[in-house]
């Protein structure tokens, strides 16, 4: 893709001057308030109202005019020409994107707020029917994320959003359409109509959301069921009566949808095209001169129905009434609009109204059947039975709330007798919502295990809820189950990260099962609950521990060296220490009349990464034993000499 590069600011006549840029040609720029594009060919011509700035095209004819404003606030903007998209960015990180195609394509205006944080939503719009390849807009981009690093944070979509109709390249980040859009076949009749796409990132996890609205195009014209449509009116009728004739169908929405109905100029009829609560138009044809089967039997007209789009469709049918001789009273109604509300999953037979129509005729003149109007959708009659006799309305299939939630029903009622003219009404049947739908829980990413030393607040993962019955029935809360250190954060609109909410000690703990429950508000509520496993991986937290800070060890005197003398200690003078065991061993023989006790320190410490430590005092007191014979020291000798020891037992008498 081409893309023209522009920087501009403020100048002293309230104008953007170009700045230096690689890829800009700069043209001097008068006082009359344009601006343009290098390279582009547009040169916008800028209208100000309370402080915004609207751009409009000077000479760039075949475009038409650009949509929406620029805040005059937002100074020292950059912006990007490419194709048919005008983008500009401010300096507080807002960004504008004017989109515009030629012929019947309208201008859309998308103002995206690049956001920080675990998630982030963004939006966009694309008409249907864009060509495979078509860019949607560069997610990368418009969330100011460094594409050179994309593959190396492992950007990825959610397998669980991804759609047949778009696609992320995810190289440069660039939503692009993947195949054709038909926003009918997607979205029908709903309005407004969007796709979503979920994409995150890794180091550190985020997570965005893009809501991308498909835009209408006027490419269907409207159409009814059938080429020929026929209306029996009695002569007798009078100017005034009102009979509907058959709806057409324009499966467009918005201003390209079904509009207005004609009829070609006579001079018995004219049409009353009116409007549905839903917004959809019908017709009735109304009589406006009195009929004389006598003079003309058949009358033939050509039935048009017309969209609003630009330029507008249509779609014909032949409209033939058949004039008979009069039955002179037609049935009447109550009412001519009766509401019902009726709980969804009623069980078939369930009662839904019982209508009442009368006629002063009689015999078979006042005897009344009732059906089902051509007016009527065609699910109509698969949802519902009307008993043709009582008028006794029914439910026949299953009434689903999530499906739609309301229905109407034209009802008709004619006599037997001839030349019957039926009378209408319109059944509007509002469905109640049951509690019938358990939340569903999605995790998106769940990291496998954690550090004992990581902070609080650290991601853990990620996971939606979602439930498909609305108002307080569809209203959820989740909660993490049990006394475990994680809490819930709610990033946004049911979506919900897993952090830690406290000290991890893998000596305590070494893992930790999850168990989210999402519980709806309804009566009586709902719940569903998953689990994840997260193992709590090891630091080196803590040093080793001697039972006692000081050992006083007892070695009787002229011990063999190399004698076991303690469990758990070392030294490297007079005794040794078994490094693996920590048994201390003497080093050599002690003797308690040279030696009596020694002291020494003993240190233990792990082979952790950061090695940690503790240190014990051991004091070693030498046993004495009777390893020394007596001796007499006196009296001396006469020849002066020491009289010899006495190893003999002497007996001290009695």
């Amino acid at each position: 893709m081409d893309i023209k590069t522009f920087y501009g600011s403020k100048n002293e006549h309230g104008s953007e001057v170009p700045s230096d840029s690689e890829d800009s040609e700069l043209e001097d720029e008068s006082d009359s308030g344009e601006e343009w594009l290098p390279e582009s060919g547009l040169t916008l011509s800028v209208e100000e109202d309370n402080g915004w700035r609207t751009p409009h095209n000077a000479n760039f004819p075949d475009y038409p005019e650009w949509q929406g404003s620029l805040p005059r606030s937002e100074d020292y903007f950059k912006m990007f020409f490419s194709e048919n998209i005008l983008s500009v960015i401010t300096e507080q990180s807002n960004l504008y994107a004017l989109q515009c195609t030629v012929g019947e394509m309208l201008c859309l205006v998308l103002l995206l707020s690049i956001m920080n944080g675990a998630a982030s939503q963004l939006q966009y719009s694309v008409p249907e029917e864009q060509e495979p390849g078509s860019v949607v807009g560069n997610i990368a981009e418009d969330l100011g994320l460094d594409i050179t690093k994309l593959s190396a944070r492992r950007f990825q979509t959610v397998a669980s959003s991804r759609t047949p109709y778009l696609e992320v390249n995810l190289e440069n980040g660039a939503l692009v359409v993947k195949e054709k859009i038909d926003r009918e076949e997607i979205c029908r009749q709903t309005v407004p109509c969007f796709l979503h796409l979920e994409v995150f990132l890794e180091n550190p996890l985020e997570l965005f959301r893009a809501e991308i609205q498909v835009m209408d195009i006027n490419d269907n014209p409207p159409s009814f069921p059938e080429t020929d449509i026929s209306v029996e009116i009695s002569e007798s009728a009078i100017p005034g009566t009102r009979f509907p004739v058959e709806n057409a169908f324009d499966p467009d929405v918005g201003t390209n949808a079904l509009n207005t109905y004609a009829i070609t100029n006579n001079n018995y009829f004219y049409l009353d095209v009116q409007t549905q609560s839903d917004g959809n138009k019908f017709a009735e044809l109304v009589l406006e001169k009195p009929l004389d089967r006598e003079q003309q039997a058949v009358h033939r007209y050509v039935l048009t129905a017309v969209d609003g789009g630009v330029p507008q469709r249509t779609g014909t049918a032949l409209l033939v009434v058949k004039v008979l001789d009069s039955n002179d009273n037609a049935p009447t109604f109550d009412q001519s609009v009766y509401s019902v509300n009726l709980r969804e999953n009623s069980p078939v037979g369930t009662l839904v109204i019982q209508l009442n129509a009368t006629d002063v005729d009689e015999g078979q003149n006042g005897e009344v059947v009732y059906s089902f109007s051509s007016h009527n959708a065609p699910e109509i009659k698969d949802l519902f039975s009307i008993d043709d006799r009582t008028g006794r309305i029914e439910v026949a299939g299953e009434i689903d709330y999530e499906k739609s939630n309301t229905y109407q029903i034209y009802v008709q009622a004619k006599d037997l007798g001839a030349n019957a003219v039926p009378a209408h009404c319109k059944v509007l049947v509002k469905l109640v919502d049951v509690n019938d739908n358990t939340p569903e829980i999605g995790f998106s990413t769940v990291t496998e295990s954690v550090s004992e030393q990581d902070a609080p607040g650290t991601v853990i993962a990620l996971f939606s809820v979602s439930d498909r019955d609305s108002g307080e029935n569809g209203q959820m809360s989740c909660e993490i189950l049990g006394d475990v250190p994680f809490k819930l954060k709610s990033s946004f609109t049911n979506y919900y990260t897993i952090v830690t909410d406290g000290p991890l000690d893998r000596e305590s703990t070494d893992s930790y099962t999850i168990t989210v429950v999402a519980k709806d508000k309804g009566k009586p509520s709902l719940a569903t609950s998953k689990s994840i496993k997260v193992h709590v991986s090891d630091e080196n937290d803590n040093a080793p521990r001697f039972k006692q800070a000081v050992y006083d060890v007892y070695v009787t005197e002229n011990n063999v060296p190399g004698a076991f003398i303690q469990g758990g200690m070392s030294v490297e003078t007079y005794v040794s220490i078994n490094k693996e065991t920590g048994y201390l061993y003497a080093l050599r023989s002690f003797d308690y009349e040279q030696l009596k006790e020694f002291s020494f320190m003993v240190q233990a410490k792990d082979s952790g990464a950061a090695e940690l430590f503790s240190n014990a005092t051991v004091n070693v007191i030498i046993v004495d034993q009777n390893d020394n014979a007596p001796a007499v020291i006196a009296p001396i000798g006469k020849n002066g000499r020491q009289r010899s020891t006495c190893r003999a037992p002497l007996s001290l008498g009695t």
